[in-house]
């Protein structure tokens, strides 16, 4: 899926948000700046000089995206700072060196507005390096597919240990209260899914490629899982009430009514709402994958996100497991069953 960053404010913060993926730009494109208060500065010439630009174009972005380049960094100095900042760089200067006031990018805000511009070919080109520096700094940090990086998060252990405990309760309840075939294991996960995420299983493997004998839960973030087993004992505890109210065993329509209720209850509102969200920014910023379904769930993943599944805490599930004998353990003996 080939981005715009010209058009898409969620891809410009997502490249902004993610330090790994600055620094390697940085290093990439090699500008310097002048270094105060802790971070590179540039002013509007050396913008230009390296678009290939005159600074009218460059007040037109600042007019037309002031909110966004502020976000990302642009400030105006002025007072105390500006006084500083001339001491310092005044000799370097090629404008405002009389004026009351400088504006200044920070790295973020120079690559912000190369990802806006659309008069300058360096910028295309820059545009262009970015987002294969990005495909390339996933890849060294998760192996070449970013297919399990859910499980570099630290809390997936901990929901993937757990899930088949709750798993268990619901095939069980699904077996001693719902008058059906077989075919209800796989019919019921995917009401599940569906009330979740709007997705069965055979859709959300195809939109994640996963193959057959892939099992989707090993693909979900713990937050996804953790919703996932809530809903399962939930209804599992609904449809066991039920069949000691009526003194039979549920039909399918009655469950599927019970389902639908169960997930309209208010309580569930709040956590299905961050849930989607999670799923469908992670999924977009880590994956490069869109769960149409999802889509107006889709916002920018800050950096916090990023340092999760890309951070020095983060690790690929076989490291976790080896580092720790007891979790060694507990994971074989769960192949074994």
């Amino acid at each position: 899926m080939k981005k715009d960053l010209t058009m898409s404010s969620v891809d410009r913060q997502n490249i902004l948000n993610n330090k790994i993926v600055l620094e390697n730009i940085q290093e990439h494109i090699g500008v310097i700046g002048m270094y105060f208060n802790g971070e590179y500065r540039f002013t509007k010439s050396d913008l230009s000089d390296f678009y290939g630009i005159d600074n009218s174009t460059i007040d037109r972005y600042l007019s037309n995206n002031e909110e966004e380049l502020r976000h990302n960094g642009y400030v105006n100095l002025k007072g105390k700072l500006l006084k500083e900042f001339k001491a310092e760089f005044g000799w370097m200067l090629q404008e405002g060196a009389k004026a009351p006031q400088l504006g200044v990018f920070n790295f973020r805000a120079f690559l912000n507005l190369g990802m806006l511009l659309t008069e300058s070919e360096k910028a295309k080109a820059l545009r262009s390096v970015m987002l294969d520096i990005v495909i390339d700094t996933l890849n060294q940090k998760v192996g070449g597919s970013t297919k399990y990086i859910n499980q570099r998060d630290e809390d997936f252990l901990v929901a993937i240990t757990r899930e088949p405990i709750y798993r268990k309760e619901f095939t069980n309840a699904l077996n001693l209260y719902l008058e059906m075939g077989n075919y209800k294991y796989a019919a019921y996960t995917d009401s599940i899914y569906e009330a979740i995420f709007h997705e069965n299983s055979k859709e959300y493997k195809q939109i994640l490629q996963l193959e057959e004998k892939e099992n989707p839960r090993d693909t979900m973030y713990s937050e996804v899982l953790k919703l996932i087993a809530s809903f399962e004992i939930g209804i599992a505890d609904e449809m066991k009430n039920k069949f000691n109210q009526i003194g039979r065993k549920l039909l399918p329509k009655e469950l599927d009514k019970l389902i639908l209720d169960f997930a309209n209850q208010r309580f569930w509102g709040p956590q299905l709402e961050d849930v989607r969200t999670k799923m469908a920014c992670r999924d977009y910023g880590l994956r490069n994958i869109i769960h149409e379904r999802l889509k107006p769930y889709i916002t920018t993943l800050n950096s916090d996100e990023y340092n999760r599944f890309l951070g020095d805490k983060s690790k690929s599930l076989i490291e976790r497991v080896m580092e720790d004998e007891q979790l060694l353990e507990i994971f074989k003996r769960l192949k074994d069953r």
